[in-house]
């Protein structure tokens, strides 16, 4: 019997795939959990309906990730912080700091979870360098200054 997956269940298919399993598993165990669903033909053309749909979303998310980053590149965000005479600041420069100094200084909506900072921590001021994960396929560096308020 084939049936179309409603979840990834390892060992067996993926979500939305058309997989053949022995009738009793598919009846039994498959269907009536709510994992998957027999491939009539209706059931295929909905499937192809929502996958070609879903691509098309896709499609759009990464064109507006894709124009984001294209903003985003070569910009350069200056971060004050309390320093002593040293060069050290006191605390240090995170991602909530980052995205709100790009908020502020260039008005572009960055979610903090999605700033990545090269290397632990920053503990000094000078110009480092933070990579912006837009989307899986779409990804920016930009610099950032920490200077002396």
């Amino acid at each position: 019997m084939e049936v179309i997956l409603k979840q990834d269940i390892p060992n067996l298919g993926f979500e939305n795939e058309i997989i053949k399993v022995k009738d009793g598993y598919a009846r039994n165990y498959l269907i009536p959990k709510g994992l998957a669903q027999s491939a009539t033909e209706t059931n295929r053309k909905i499937l192809s309906e929502n996958l070609r749909q879903k691509a098309h979303k896709e499609q759009k998310v990464i064109t507006e990730a894709g124009d984001l980053a294209k903003a985003l590149k070569g910009l350069t965000v200056k971060i004050g912080a309390k320093a002593a005479e040293t060069g050290k600041i006191y605390g240090s420069v995170n991602n909530i700091q980052i995205a709100n100094a790009i908020k502020e200084q260039f008005k572009y909506e960055i979610d903090r979870k999605k700033i990545l900072i090269d290397g632990e921590s920053v503990k000094e001021l000078g110009t480092y360098s933070a990579e912006i994960v837009l989307h899986k396929d779409v990804r920016v560096e930009i610099q950032f200054e920490v200077f002396a308020e």
